[in-house]
């Protein structure tokens, strides 16, 4: 599948899981003849820049197969230079047409990253790094008076949408050509289901039940 209309590619997204949570899955692209077929060259429609958990497998979550999404994964969704890159990569190069930042509610990146806050101790070894990727967001959630989990796990969400668009003025530009949009989504964990709680621009609609907000790019 090429898909070259972030309105388009996100669509695709939401079908694929819609049939996801209501089991009706097509495993598309999964069989020998795509793998064979997509050998030589990918064209993904959406590049997914996830939380590395191990229950946030964005081609099952989203029912697509091989060569169908460029996936970037890290703890909390944490976007450093190799992110970046890796995202430069498909947007201009391989010309995809959508980025997604993938989060899920009851984040472990996020609960440690609180944690080390409230104790005043930050963990040991490279898990530091994470927490302090995260920190930026906790502040501005204590800002807004937001203290749960998954309320953090949005504004967190949303920051790491600005802070693609901040930091890559590749991205930047792709979008305000209108050739990229950037999408974050809060996936629930024991539904199965993806909403949209920041869009960039803010005219990508958002699925029904969803509440999103617009992230100045």
């Amino acid at each position: 599948m090429t898909l070259t209309d972030p309105t388009q590619a996100l669509a695709e997204l939401h079908a694929g899981n819609r049939r996801f949570v209501t089991g009706a899955q097509r495993h598309p692209n999964q069989d020998s003849l795509h793998r064979a077929a997509v050998a030589d060259g990918q064209h993904p429609f959406a590049v997914i820049v996830g939380c590395s958990d191990s229950r946030l497998a964005a081609e099952i979550i989203f029912d697509r197969g091989l060569g169908d999404l460029f996936v970037v994964r890290t703890a909390g969704h944490t976007a450093g230079p190799e992110v970046l890159g890796s995202v430069e990569y498909a947007v201009s190069v391989l010309n995809t047409p959508l980025v997604v930042v993938l989060g899920h509610d009851s984040c472990g990146a996020v609960q440690a990253a609180r944690d080390a806050a409230r104790t005043g101790t930050p963990p040991a070894g490279h898990l530091r790094a994470v927490v302090d990727a995260v920190a930026p967001s906790l502040r501005r959630a204590a800002e807004q008076g937001v203290d749960d989990v998954d309320g953090i796990v949005d504004i967190h969400i949303a920051h790491t949408v600005e802070a693609l668009l901040g930091n890559s003025a590749v991205l930047a530009a792709a979008v305000a050509e209108g050739r990229c949009a950037v999408v974050g989504m809060s996936y629930r964990l024991a539904a199965g289901e993806v909403r949209t709680v920041a869009a960039v621009p803010s005219v990508v609609p958002a699925q029904a039940g969803d509440r999103a907000t617009a992230v100045a790019g």
